[in-house]
Parts: C-alpha cells; sequence; structure tokens
C-alpha cells in the first residue's frame, strides 16, 4: 500500500451519510484530486479492495460496515468555458456541493438548473442518478463528463448518449459503467433561457406570488421553498430524500386502477406510459407518520423515510420492505427503491 496516500483505518461513516447511520469503513481515503484517485486505484493492495465512492452521501442506506476501500470524492472547482452561440457552458467537480452549484450558475447569469435546487448530494452524483424535480431532470441541461476508468488507470470523456441516461438511471448504475467514478461534469445551460413552469405544483406556487415574469431567481427560491416545507432536513432528521422511485406503468394498467381506485395519481408521459404517485400510494396504504423501530415514514410527505434517532440500516430496510408489501398487495404494483443500499 502506497505509504504516501493517507489512508485512514477503521473511519466512522456517520457523517458521509445523510441518513445518518453508524457504520465503519475498513479503509477511507479523502479524494482531492485526480492524481490522487489515480495514484490509489494504481495501487494493488487498494484496487482489490471492495470498494466504494461517496459523494454526499444522501442517496445510500448503510446496512452495516463496509469491508472494503472508500473512496469520497470531494474534487472541489467550478469554471465558465467557452460556450456556443445558444448555450453557456459551465463545469464543476464532482465533490462540490450540488445545491450550490446550482445557485452559483444562476449568480453568473447562466439560469437553467434551478428547478434543481436543494438537491441534497454532489455534482458527481447529479448524473449517476439523473436526479430530477420540479418537471427538470440532469440530462436535459448535460453536456459531458469525465470519468476514471480503474481497469484501464484513464480518464475518459462521456457525452450525453454515453451516459445512457432514463429515469433515476445511467450507465453508473448499470454493469457496464458501475466502475466508473466521475471527477467533473460540464452543462450547457440555454442562453434563451424561459422558466420552466411544466409541473403544475411549481406554477400554481410562482403564480401564488403575484410572479407575471419570474426570474431565475425567484424560480429557485420557490423551488427552495416547496421543498422545505414538505421535505426534511437531513442536518435535523436523517434521510435520503425521496426513498421509492415514482413507478411507470403502461396506459392500460392505469385505466384498470383506476375503474377500482377512481382518485389515483397518475401523470401521462410522452411515450404514452403513465406515471404514478409513490408518496400517494404509500399514504394511501396508511404509512405516513408510522414507524418501525427507529425508522419512520415522514409526517408530511409519505415518500421520505426518516431516522428518528439511532436507526439501523437494517431497520430502514425492514420498514421499505413493507410499505413494498402494503403498496404491492393493495396495488399490485411493485416499489422501487432509488438509495443503493450497501
Amino acid at each position: 500500500m502506497q505509504e504516501n496516500l493517507p489512508i485512514v483505518h477503521a473511519f466512522p461513516l456517520t457523517s458521509l451519510n445523510t441518513f445518518g447511520i453508524a457504520a465503519h469503513a475498513s479503509a477511507y481515503l479523502r479524494v482531492e484530486s485526480g492524481a490522487q484517485l489515480q495514484a490509489a486505484l494504481a495501487d494493488p493492495e487498494l484496487a482489490a479492495m471492495p470498494r466504494l465512492v461517496l459523494g454526499g452521501g444522501s442517496n445510500l442506506l448503510l446496512t452495516g460496515d463496509f469491508n472494503g476501500l472508500v473512496l469520497h470524492i470531494a474534487l472541489q472547482g467550478k469554471d465558465v468555458l467557452a460556450g456556443t452561440d445558444t448555450h453557456h457552458h459551465v463545469r464543476a467537480a464532482a465533490g462540490e456541493n450540488w445545491h450550490g452549484f446550482v445557485q452559483w450558475t444562476i449568480e453568473q447569469g447562466m439560469p437553467g438548473l434551478e428547478n434543481l435546487s436543494l438537491i441534497p448530494g454532489t455534482v458527481g452524483a447529479a448524473p449517476i442518478q439523473n436526479i430530477g424535480a420540479y418537471g427538470a431532470e440532469t440530462k436535459d441541461y448535460f453536456h459531458s463528463l469525465t470519468a476514471f476508468d480503474p481497469a484501464t488507470g484513464q480518464f475518459v470523456t462521456m457525452d450525453r448518449e454515453a451516459c445512457r441516461f432514463a429515469y433515476r438511471d445511467s450507465i453508473f448504475k448499470q454493469q457496464a459503467g458501475k466502475q466508473l467514478i466521475i471527477v467533473d461534469v460540464t452543462f450547457a445551460l440555454p442562453k434563451a433561457w424561459t422558466p420552466n413552469l411544466r409541473y403544475a405544483e411549481l406554477a400554481q406556487a410562482v403564480a401564488a406570488q403575484g410572479l407575471t415574469a419570474p426570474t431565475a431567481r425567484d424560480v429557485a427560491d420557490t423551488v427552495i421553498a416547496v421543498r422545505r416545507r414538505k421535505l426534511p432536513d437531513p442536518a435535523d432528521i436523517g434521510n435520503a430524500g425521496s426513498f421509492f422511485k415514482n413507478p411507470v406503468v403502461t396506459a392500460d394498467a392505469c385505466e384498470r386502477l383506476l375503474t377500482q381506485f377512481p382518485a389515483l395519481v397518475h401523470h401521462r408521459q410522452a411515450d404514452g406510459t403513465e406515471k404514478l404517485a409513490a408518496g400517494w400510494l404509500i399514504d394511501q396504504c396508511g404509512w405516513k407518520g408510522r414507524a418501525l423501530g427507529n425508522a419512520g415514514v415522514y409526517e408530511k410527505q409519505a415518500l421520505v423515510l426518516v431516522n428518528r434517532g439511532g436507526a439501523t440500516g437494517a431497520e430502514v430496510q425492514a420498514l421499505a420492505r413493507a410499505i413494498q408489501a402494503d403498496v404491492q398487495a393493495r396495488y399490485g404494483v411493485l416499489l422501487e427503491p432509488e438509495p443503493v443500499f450497501v
């Protein structure tokens, strides 16, 4: 093992996951440069260990101690690049705070990401999950990224097509790309900006303020206010945001459900499928505000599972499975968790 790498053993991970689950890593490295990442994975002993790449830990459920190497991606930096006639290009290192980066782009007069304000996590995690909220997704503004491939020891540039974006999915969650480690991301933001108010709740919240020509700052502030009203701050109560994906079903399946449940919340997608509201399904099964052990369902939003204090990963997992079983028994729909279980 390279002696010049600051490897820490038996490292506590409680502060590195927003659920606040107590767990330890056998080995831990805070990665602050691409060269450091390259050196670490060129070391035969480190490269042979099971590996967990961590950013902000906001899309993670630790189910126990991690018997391997945690690479904490703490790369920093933001740049305005040469753009095109139609788009600004901005790049941020993978360890930059996502919300901070979004607010920075607005301050630079380069809007586009404002609907994604206050989403926890880092810039490097955004493409992995193809994070989305209020009618926008990462892929809508994505240009390219740089990733390190441990298999070759080289850095590669990937465009939108190479990332294989889908709903809360990308190549980085699939077998073909799980080993890749994102080091920076470049976004293309439209110079001819118009507010994205396609999401009804956001449009209503903007209209309620009497804003007939909202700026990007207006939209961002509204998104922040709505999120704070509905979602718990991980600094106050451990959580990973929305725990389940909104399930997508065929139009025929949705029609069958509507005959039995006329109040079913559903949204038609461009391809003709229907996206159901997971939070509504969970709420209808009576889970909002309930708990199993020290893990519970948030009182204001049934889609959010929380650590009420001292919860283990196993308790959160048991709660998630109980919710899945109830929703599937009642609606015939299997909810898929968003966080990665480790």
